[in-house]
């Protein structure tokens, strides 16, 4: 039992060697400093010790399934023209059905010429019926719908994401929100200015350039009677473009943009002939060479001049002639301040979100708060800690050495762990940390327990070690195994401050079963070589 002593007692330093290394440099080159900044730079803080800003945001799905059946439209009558098929009508049944797309007037001649087109390739995500009158309904097919939002949502996180790591926001948590359907959790630890970047998160909706059918009009009614009171199915008022001599105007737009943010592979903050804040742009080569189409057919020596609406947050920017065909680079120009610009051209380099977002909760954590909550966190764990080692010390007496000892160690692989991983602390993972104390007292008690047993039958202190550890073993084992799934569970549908907690106590456990069983029988096992074998054992 006592064979090989050495070699695992420097198996342990060396563990320890390199969880003491990650406490004071992780994985960081060594450097000098106090121990509290070496802990700093490796150990980080959550938003509830360090401060910062909470926000639940909530993705509006249902614009990216409107927005993507606005470009079939488009696509479908394309489609219909290219085949020779005229005088149908193609659009939306209602706003509230925004996945359904209704194809009306067909001529008899050329019912099969357009059900050829609603059935191809292209459309198959939608279920095709034939309606009484003749006219054709795609609805798009439920998990179509399911999986469209699902990317919507993830691209939104992605996208958020990719913004606040530009403004070099250290550490945030974005993720899904468990609470609710299609909501993210933003968390931002020691922001140094939470209004800016709750600025650049609302300024996240689409950006998008329309076709424009009409206007400007000076209201909604002037609107509605320059166009006999209807508005086409294909088309969309749409307020903004507000200058001195008119706080608002109002455009009738194309429905189906012809770019939007998404088309967009860079995007530069520059400045126009004048001197004035622009944006320089670069689009995709698909989406390059659809721009292209559009502007050479409605360019100022076209056939058919037009112009185009430069669209961010629903509002009409700017709306622009189109001088010449435009196909991947262009400016957009709309009476932008310098942050402005650049806030924009932000946006659309880390790439545009597919639908708009609005906020659910912000709340707001203050350092003061922060650091009264590391403050109590700490008091609480030490005073916990010294209780126990206390008690471990008078019940069990010289083997209560042993379990304080073991209660330490378990401490210093804990903390190393997120040293080397740069794992963040919040107030619940310290309560993963205090928890982890009373594991690992817990475990100290069965084994103690059992060898108190082993001594009264009469075995020596040699057999009564070695049948505690071997039979307590298999009741640890479960303990921690069942805890550990529990942790599991909370990490895997927790929220950012239940996933600390899950976290270090996961870590903890671990660290508990390598002390309490492993190191704990190392020491027992070195006093018992050093003693007589009728000796008795101080437990």
């Amino acid at each position: 039992m006592f064979k090989n002593l050495a070699g695992k007692t420097g198996f342990i330093v060396a563990v320890l060697a390199i969880f003491l290394y990650g406490i004071v440099y992780g994985f960081n080159p060594p450097r000098l400093g106090s121990l509290k900044t070496l802990l700093a730079n490796n150990i980080h803080l959550g938003l509830d010790l360090k401060g910062g800003t909470h926000l639940v945001l909530a993705v509006h799905v249902a614009e990216a399934v409107n927005s993507a059946t606005d470009r079939d439209v488009a696509r479908i009558e394309a489609a219909l023209g290219t085949a020779g098929v005229a005088g149908v009508t193609v659009g939306k049944i209602d706003a509230a059905h925004p996945e359904t797309i209704s194809v009306t007037g067909v001529p008899v001649a050329q019912a099969g010429a357009v059900r050829g087109v609603l059935q191809g390739s292209d459309y198959q995500i939608y279920d095709l019926s034939n309606q009484s009158d003749g006219s054709y309904k795609l609805t798009m097919k439920h998990q179509a719908v399911t999986d469209l939002e699902a990317r919507t949502l993830d691209t939104s996180i992605e996208t958020i994401r990719q913004r606040i790591d530009t403004l070099g926001v250290s550490e945030p948590e974005i993720g899904k929100y468990g609470l609710g359907d299609n909501e993210i959790l933003v968390e931002l630890p020691g922001v140094d200015n939470p209004g800016r970047v709750e600025e650049i998160i609302q300024s996240t909706a689409k950006l998008e350039i329309h076709a424009v059918v009409g206007g400007p009009w000076t209201n909604d009614q002037e609107a509605l009677q320059a166009n006999q009171g209807v508005i086409p199915p294909d088309s969309i008022l749409m307020h903004g473009n507000a200058t001195a001599t008119s706080p608002d105007q109002v455009y009738l737009l194309k429905r189906a943009s012809e770019v939007e943010g998404t088309d967009f592979r860079d995007a530069q903050p520059s400045q126009d002939v004048n001197g004035r804040p622009n944006i320089t742009f670069n689009l995709t080569t698909e989406a390059g060479d659809r721009f292209y189409k559009y502007t050479s057919e409605h360019s100022k020596d076209s056939a058919t001049p037009g112009a185009m609406a430069i669209v961010l947050d629903n509002k009409v920017r700017e709306v622009a002639s189109i001088n010449s065909a435009i196909r991947d680079r262009g400016e957009i120009e709309g009476g932008f301040t310098k942050d402005q610009a650049n806030d924009l051209s932000l946006m659309l380099r880390t790439g545009a979100l597919p639908a708009s977002i609005s906020y659910l909760e912000t709340r707001t954590v203050g350092p003061s708060l922060g650091a009264a909550s590391i403050r109590q966190g700490v008091i609480a764990a030490v005073a916990g800690l010294i209780v126990v080692m206390i008690f471990m010390l008078v019940y069990y007496r010289e083997a209560g050495i042993n379990a304080d000892l073991a209660l330490l160690l378990n401490l210093l692989i804990l903390l190393g762990f997120m040293g080397f991983t740069g794992a963040t602390l919040t107030l619940p993972g310290i309560a993963g940390v205090i928890l982890t104390i009373g594991m690992g007292v817990d475990s100290n008690v069965l084994i103690f327990e059992r060898i108190r047993e082993e001594l009264r039958l009469g075995k020596t202190a040699a057999a009564a070690v070695k049948e505690g550890f071997a039979h307590a073993w298999t009741t640890i084992v479960d303990t921690h195994v069942t805890t550990i799934v529990s942790a599991a569970i909370l990490f895997l549908f927790g929220t950012g401050p239940v996933k600390g907690f899950a976290v270090t106590l996961t870590v903890g456990l671990f660290a508990n079963l390598f002390t309490a069983v492993f190191v704990s029988r190392l020491i027992f096992d070195t006093i018992l070589e050093k003693k007589d074998r009728t000796a008795a054992l101080s437990i």
